[in-house]
């Protein structure tokens, strides 16, 4: 029986020191994606990924342009196909044809590239300042005292009510306004 009490005295013990632990134990959060954005270095980076993307589709409308062209070209002589030129025709049809799968090919390598180019340079553009934004939310939370920040933009908080919203702080740490 004293054996019992003791345990019992214990586990008590034990759960009132688990609550105190938890309660002392700061929460806060932010909007990782709110931030990231509102950097100069995200405002930078977008606009040098846009005028790589322009170029980019500047190249491929140029190609479709250009099959347009031969395509028009070919309904052109195909409308014009006769019994007596036929087979000149038929020939230049050929040739006609042959360029257009040549430039269909072309504009499918284009647009694969241009997509791994753009993977590419947005990840190249991008990280170092995602990092640079975890270095700061991780100097925050040191300086502050939080065991936990949660991220609202990754979604991996379905409720939170009140909590210290830190998102101003981590601003001020990468010097954003």
């Amino acid at each position: 029986m004293k054996n019992l009490l003791k345990g019992a005295v214990l586990v008590a013990g034990l759960l009132i020191s688990t609550q105190v632990v938890n309660a002392q134990q700061k929460i806060g959060h932010i909007n990782s994606g709110e931030i990231l954005q509102s950097t100069a270095d995200f405002k930078t980076a977008a606009d040098q990924l846009k005028v790589l993307t322009e170029t980019k589709e500047k190249e491929f409308q140029g190609m479709v342009a250009e099959y347009t062209k031969k395509q028009t070209e070919y309904n052109d002589k195909l409308r014009s196909r006769s019994e007596a030129n036929k087979e000149t025709v038929d020939t230049e049809l050929q040739a006609l044809g042959e360029g257009m799968r040549q430039i269909e090919s072309r504009i499918q390598e284009i647009q694969k590239v241009s997509q791994e180019e753009l993977g590419k340079k947005e990840q190249e553009l991008f990280a170092p300042i995602q990092q640079k934004v975890m270095t700061a939310i991780n100097a925050v939370a040191q300086e502050k005292g939080y065991a936990y920040v949660l991220d609202l933009a990754a979604g991996s908080v379905i409720y939170f009510q009140g909590g210290e919203d830190v998102s101003a702080d981590v601003k001020a740490k990468l010097g954003v306004k």
